[in-house]
């Protein structure tokens, strides 16, 4: 069945191997370009993106033809081989094999755009193990 209509946000996050602080500030931009290209050639629209030293966070309308995991590891793959072929960070780059997807209603749309590209004034004040915690807490994940 086709779907002509689709409400399907998504708030990924992506953590670096072993949460490695691997990911230079230099590279940030490079890396958050190139996911926004993977996003877009897989028929789906990037809201945000912003790319920590140890994580990071894309919000998502996603194609209904792609489950979470489906897109999650198309951007993990695509990105780690981006990563390391153009030698972006010291030594070699992996996600770790797992990510989080949480679901965002239309009206939280700006509240997660915001969150996500005042990500370094967040950091200042929490860490991202607080950060992660908090995260899991109220999505009732844990």
């Amino acid at each position: 069945m086709k779907i002509e209509f689709n409400n399907l946000y998504t708030h990924f996050v992506f953590i670096t191997l072993k949460r490695q602080p691997v990911i230079p500030e230099k590279s940030r931009i490079r890396i958050e370009k190139y996911i926004t290209g993977i996003v877009k050639n897989n028929s789906s629209k990037l809201y945000a993106v912003y790319a920590n030293p140890e994580h990071m966070h894309i919000l998502v309308s996603r194609a209904p033809t792609l489950s979470e995991v489906e897109l999650a590891t198309i951007i993990s793959d695509s990105s780690e081989k981006f990563i390391n072929e153009n030698k972006l960070v010291m030594g070699s780059f992996s996600w770790q094999q797992s990510a989080a997807a949480f679901s965002v209603s239309k009206s939280g749309i700006d509240n997660v755009c915001k969150y996500i590209l005042n990500q370094p004034e967040h950091h200042k004040r929490v860490s991202f193990a607080q950060e992660y915690d908090q995260f899991l807490k109220f999505y009732q994940a844990k």
